[in-house]
């Protein structure tokens, strides 16, 4: 229970990177919302199945792409409308480089 409560005592950072998720079925593009080291909450067309694990790229402007692989831990695609700004779906950072998590916090 402490481990829920520090992750969401990260700093959120509110960002629309461009993302691309990579699932069983092909790539699913998609953009961030908002994102911490921790995690990361997604709008995209496509809703996952929960607890999916997958490998994502996220294109921060003017700097490399981040690959991390996380587990999709929730979704209210189907209860909002899409044009909501509250819809999509909240991935937890199951593996990232050290490098990675550095240009994420920068």
């Amino acid at each position: 229970m402490a481990d829920q409560r520090n992750k969401r005592n990260k700093t959120r950072l509110e960002v629309k990177w461009p993302i691309t998720i990579y699932t069983k079925k092909g790539p699913v593009k998609g953009e961030s919302r908002n994102i911490t080291t921790a995690g990361i909450f997604i709008r995209c067309e496509k809703e996952l199945r929960l607890n999916e694990v997958c490998r994502m790229r996220i294109r921060p402007p003017k700097k490399q792409s981040v690959e991390v692989e996380g587990k999709l831990i929730w979704s209210n695609l189907e209860g909002l409308d899409s044009n909501s700004p509250y819809s999509g779906m909240g991935f937890s950072f199951i593996k990232c480089s050290d490098e990675d998590l550095r240009r994420l916090d920068e």
